[in-house]
């Protein structure tokens, strides 16, 4: 499930087939261009900058959206600081959105894990992405920790209208809060539909709990998408 999401994003390149979005092959582009069109991503593994603040590891996901050159910003012209001032009225709406107003200015690296998940959440929005791919997202957080995020990604749809990716072990969020469903198994399509339909498919049903002589199946893995 990894290897599928890194080559949405463009860290893999398929070695057959064509990745589509909103109508154009994206296959062979490289990483940076297909965050130009308009893809956002999370990692499993945390990739921030531990020793860098907040505030800064976020302001970096807006270099996209800058208006002014190397040099306006070396001089640090009027135009430059205009610029500066409206991407940091963009940052503050998703930090006031995250509820991390506090730890702006603390560094990534003295932050609790779940923390942490949370600024790498706020850093993907920065980049104002069409489509955002979270790659396990709830891994290694507490139970409060994981309610927090399930209440982030949840006003995103509802109220930001933001796409989405989720690949996810836990089976219950997964079905409480995503629209369609799709499960893989050893690295195929098990089954694709709505939480109610994956529920009650009897393949994924046997691949997760196994036959009815007992035979325990290897887990398999589950995405949704809103």
């Amino acid at each position: 499930k990894t290897s599928l999401l890194n080559c949405i994003t463009g860290y893999y390149k398929a070695q057959e087939g064509r990745i589509l979005f909103n109508g154009k092959d994206i296959s062979t582009l490289h990483t940076h261009k297909h965050i130009q069109h308009g893809i956002g991503r999370t990692f499993q593994n945390i990739e921030l900058f531990p020793g860098m603040t907040v505030l800064a590891n976020l302001l970096l996901a807006r270099h996209l959206h800058c208006r002014y050159g190397l040099i306006a910003a070396s001089l640090f012209s009027a135009k430059a600081r205009d610029e500066e001032i409206r991407q940091r009225r963009l940052i503050e709406e998703i930090i006031d959105f995250l509820e991390i107003q506090a730890i702006r200015k603390k560094l990534v690296g003295s932050l609790p894990y779940g923390m942490r998940k949370r600024v790498e959440l706020g850093r993907a929005l920065a980049l104002e992405p069409k489509l955002l791919v979270l790659d396990e997202p709830f891994a290694g957080m507490n139970l409060e920790e994981k309610e927090d995020m399930v209440r982030f990604l949840l006003e995103l749809s509802e109220s930001w209208g933001q796409t989405m990716i989720l690949v996810e072990h836990d089976m219950s969020i997964v079905m409480s809060i995503s629209k369609r469903i799709m499960v893989l198994n050893f690295g195929e399509k098990l089954a694709e539909g709505t939480p109610d339909e994956i529920q009650g498919n009897p393949d994924v049903v046997r691949a997760y709990l196994g036959d009815r002589d007992g035979e325990a199946a290897e887990p398999a893995r589950a995405g949704g998408g809103r």
